[in-house]
């Protein structure tokens, strides 16, 4: 399929919509009186610090909300007030936060669900309107949906929309496209999707091992074996990877989709020379602003004199889970929860441990004083965060009573 041409030519049907209907200050005020927090802005106001009794509050200067997230979750509303006897359905998560996801289903706000592992479309009506969520959708879901001639509300972010723009570009010249990513995760979904060709890395070690092919060779049972449901089909690694450029899962770690592509910018270069550098690799900068503003301010709060940290998030959010990352490669005590009811008493805390299953953690919250670092990722509320901060106040003011 010609991605580019039929994305050309969806943009141009009266049945797409990439902006919002006119209704902005409406859904700002229903957004900030359903979102925003006065203590959060207190907060941010005495310098991302706050102290009450023995607790002291270091909040992360970049956290919460970001602008794609918001964007997605404002045209969810506006698609709502502008269609208000239509049947509305969201491809997937509009983000991943619980809360958010909660609310617009209290809107009537229908999710496409899963059976056997696939989305379910043919609930989907000919006049139903389908909302295509931030992290955008394949391909395929897009011209599935315009066939059955729905009404399209793309609120995909601009920056997964570079992404793929870049490998378009890869594509055009007959380049794999090297994603470093999740391959089952929805944005990785849609963008390798875009590309003839490609292969989903996770990690550095992910790619050392990819690297090493280029150069040594290796096994190619083995290789395909190893990234199994990662790659496309067809894929030959002794053939795919001669030519290879660089996109990723905007909420992976900033700093190791920097590192995966040096690594296989410095083997190219040594594989084929100076010379021939640029006919066999291609990069583009594809990292999130946002996400890389929330994971810098992250790498500033754990060197702080933390007793503990509380990142909040949806469980399944990628850029959550890298600011966990952050805080245990720091060596401190830290808790991933995705709502304030995960803090079931002073002693005792339900959160999810990275590559673990949801666990209940004891006395979680230690005496005395001490100092709590919060962050939040890129698809949570304020008030959520809020919620989480004024628990911790109340647990340690029962305590010290």
């Amino acid at each position: 399929m010609d991605t580019k041409a039929f994305k050309r030519s969806l943009q141009q049907s009266q049945n797409y919509h990439r902006r919002g209907f006119g209704h902005d200050e409406e859904v700002a005020g229903t957004m900030n009186t359903e979102y925003q927090s006065d203590l959060i802005q207190t907060i941010r106001d005495r310098n991302y610090r706050l102290q009450r009794g023995d607790v002291t509050i270091l909040l992360a200067e970049s956290f919460g909300f970001c602008w794609g997230v918001e964007r997605a979750v404002a045209m969810a509303y506006e698609t709502r007030q502008h269609f208000p006897t239509a049947k509305i359905w969201i491809t997937n998560e509009i983000i991943h936060n619980p809360s958010v996801n909660q609310r617009l289903r209290e809107m009537n706000v229908d999710f496409i669900e899963l059976v056997n592992g696939e989305k379910d479309f043919s609930v989907v009506g000919h006049q139903d309107v389908v909302i295509l969520p931030a992290f955008g959708a394949s391909v395929s879901e897009m011209q599935l949906l315009n066939d059955k001639g729905c009404t399209i509300v793309d609120t995909t972010c601009p920056w997964v929309s570079k992404v793929w723009n870049s490998v378009e570009k890869h594509k055009k010249r007959d380049y794999t496209s090297i994603i470093h990513g999740k391959y089952a995760h929805e944005e990785t979904v849609a963008t390798s999707s875009f590309a003839d060709r490609y292969l989903v890395v996770l990690n550095l070690e992910q790619a050392e091992y990819v690297t090493n092919y280029i150069l040594d060779g290796g096994d190619r049972q083995e290789f395909l074996t190893k990234f199994k449901n990662a790659y496309s089909d067809g894929f030959d690694p002794d053939r795919d990877l001669i030519r290879v450029g660089i996109a990723n899962q905007t909420t992976m770690l900033k700093s190791e989709t920097e590192q995966i592509g040096r690594l296989l910018e410095q083997t190219m270069l040594k594989k084929y020379g100076p010379t021939e550098l640029t006919q066999h690799f291609m990069s583009f900068n594809t990292i999130c602003d946002a996400t890389q503003e929330r994971q810098d301010a992250m790498f500033d709060l754990v060197e702080k004199d933390l007793s503990l940290m509380v990142v909040i998030g949806g469980f399944n959010s990628s850029n959550t889970t890298h600011l966990q990352e952050i805080a245990v490669e720091h060596h401190i005590p830290s808790y991933h929860i995705d709502c304030v009811e995960r803090i079931l008493s002073r002693d005792r805390l339900e959160y999810k441990p990275l590559d673990g299953e949801i666990t209940i953690v004891e006395n979680w919250l230690p005496e005395g004083e001490i100092i709590v670092g919060i962050t939040s990722g890129a698809s949570t509320p304020d008030k959520v965060v809020a919620d989480v901060i004024e628990k911790i106040f109340d647990l340690k003011a029962v305590a010290i009573a």
